[in-house]
């Protein structure tokens, strides 16, 4: 205990007094805590505790920041950047691990935390759970689904493998390649198994899917991610998420050929197909060269003996047709018949047609005897007679026709609209029609004479039908016929004279 009191001790002092016998002087808050640290670190400058995360966050700096925890206690970690870079697990919530590193205490807050410099899975069942914890997640998300899986090219002109560049692995693959079919390959070195080797599997898998066809270097047909055997801890590179991405998201199809055929990872899951070695790998990717020749060989003897087949049935089918047609003879016969009956029938037919023609010669030369003429030209000439005009019949009806000509003349004489003009009538016209009333006239407004011996424009008034002219005009008057006398001595008077 302090030897300060407060100013509220048993003895009731305001002031803090140094009593007879106190030899120790009064800690800061910082010195004490600079104290305790260092006696946490002297005393646990090593330790290994085992725990599961809990809290686990990663800062932007690359810092790790978590928990450690048992059924009981809790403590605080930190893991500074360069050791989370050497981290070789995916570190998360719920894992049991194995934290190495030294206790410190953090004076802010008054805590103490353990400074963890290597962190590892505590034992396989750790390990396990936490490979079963991700593989669930991935499949959730669809990674590993059958309807994902693309056929496999076959036969590939390039293929890209990515793996260690001094393994066995890589001269296991090029040699059987090379019996069973040569072919390009293009190494992608990496890391397959430490720190780091992860990234680089990753990498290279998208840097094969990023290849650009035509470029300078092939871009590949098919895709092998291969390793060698080994215990889950050097396997697990390929367990990794950031690799089972890439090989999900690889535009190329892919095996994954990992450990033997008892290994199992998750990258085997999200390849294309899966290889039990990487010897059967290279089996899976290229046929065999040989039996690839033999079997072109055979489908050519196959397609010639086919051809052949095929001709030789062909030539008997058309032997057989050949048989069953007939022969020109055959076919002609019958024509030949015809054209010898039609033959015949035609030499007969002329030499009835010319008898015929005699025979009727014979009777027209009959017919045309002198006294037979005779007789025909007089009944002619006595037909012409009667037919013949006789000059008084011909005058009588000339003489009818010419009276009835002169009475229809005369009867169309008078019916000249222009004749009563001669006997001092006017025709009354407007706008080219014969007005024939009053009201038709006053309609007009203007209408035009016609006289005898010329015409006068005129315009109606209002009242009656008087007429006022426009421009008069002197008439002469007719010359009057002399008087013609009666028989009774006396004068006939002319109907137009005053």
């Amino acid at each position: 205990m302090s030897p300060e009191y407060d100013a509220y001790d048993s003895s009731g002092r305001l002031l803090a007094e140094e009593r007879a016998g106190d030899n120790a002087p009064p800690l800061s808050v910082s010195e004490l805590s600079a104290s305790l640290k260092r006696t946490v670190e002297e005393r646990f400058g090593h330790v290994r505790l085992r725990g599961e995360i809990s809290g686990f966050k990663r800062a932007a700096s690359g810092h790790l920041y978590l928990a450690l925890k048992d059924d009981n206690a809790v403590i605080d970690g930190v893991m500074w950047k360069g050791g989370a870079q050497r981290l070789a697990f995916a570190a998360q919530d719920g894992v049991e691990v194995i934290a190495t590193g030294k206790l410190t205490t953090y004076p802010g807050r008054s805590k103490y935390q353990i400074v963890i410099e290597r962190m590892e899975l505590a034992g396989e069942g750790a390990l396990m759970a936490l490979l079963e914890k991700l593989k669930a997640r991935l499949a959730g998300e669809g990674l590993f689904a059958v309807e994902r899986k693309r056929p496999l090219p076959f036969l590939p002109r390039t293929i890209g493998v990515v793996t260690s560049p001094t393994g066995a692995v890589i001269r296991d693959i090029l040699h059987r390649l090379a019996d069973r079919c040569p072919t390009n390959v293009l190494l992608w070195p990496v890391l397959v198994q430490g720190s780091g080797a992860a990234e680089q599997i990753a990498r290279a898998v998208r840097g094969f899917s990023a290849m650009e066809a035509g470029g300078p270097v092939p871009r590949p047909d098919l895709v092998i991610v291969a390793r060698g055997g080994g215990s889950i801890e050097d396997l697990w590179s390929f367990n990794e998420e950031v690799v089972v991405r890439a090989v999900a998201d690889c535009s190329i199809p892919i095996i994954s050929a990992v450990g033997h055929e008892t290994d199992t990872t998750l990258c085997d899951h999200a390849a294309d197909r899966r290889a039990p070695t990487p010897t059967a790998a290279a089996e899976m990717a290229v046929p065999v060269r040989a039996e690839l020749l033999a079997g072109l060989t055979e489908m050519g003897l196959r397609s010639g003996r086919a051809v052949r087949r095929g001709a030789a049935q062909a030539r008997e089918r058309l032997d057989m047709q050949a048989r069953l047609m007939p022969t020109p003879d055959m076919l002609l016969a019958p024509q030949r018949q015809r054209l010898d009956q039609l033959s015949d029938a035609l030499n007969s037919g002329l030499r009835h047609r010319l008898a015929d023609a005699r025979a009727h010669l014979g009777q027209a030369g009959g017919a045309l005897r002198p006294a037979l003429l005779q007789q025909h030209l007089a009944r002619a000439r006595e037909r012409l007679d009667r037919l013949r005009p006789w000059p008084d019949f011909l005058t009588r009806a000339l003489t009818d026709r010419a009276t009835a000509f002169d009475r229809v003349s005369r009867h169309f004489a008078s019916l000249d609209p222009d004749l009563p003009l001669a006997r001092g009538y006017a025709r009354v016209m407007a706008q080219g029609r014969l007005i024939q009333s009053v009201a038709a006239a006053q309609a007009a407004g203007a209408v035009t004479l016609h006289f005898r011996d010329g015409t006068v424009d005129a315009a109606v008034g209002g009242d009656g039908a008087r007429l006022e002219k426009l421009e008069p005009q002197v008439i002469s008057a007719p010359s009057r016929s002399p008087r013609k006398s009666r028989e009774d001595g006396t004068m006939q008077q002319d109907l137009f004279s005053s």
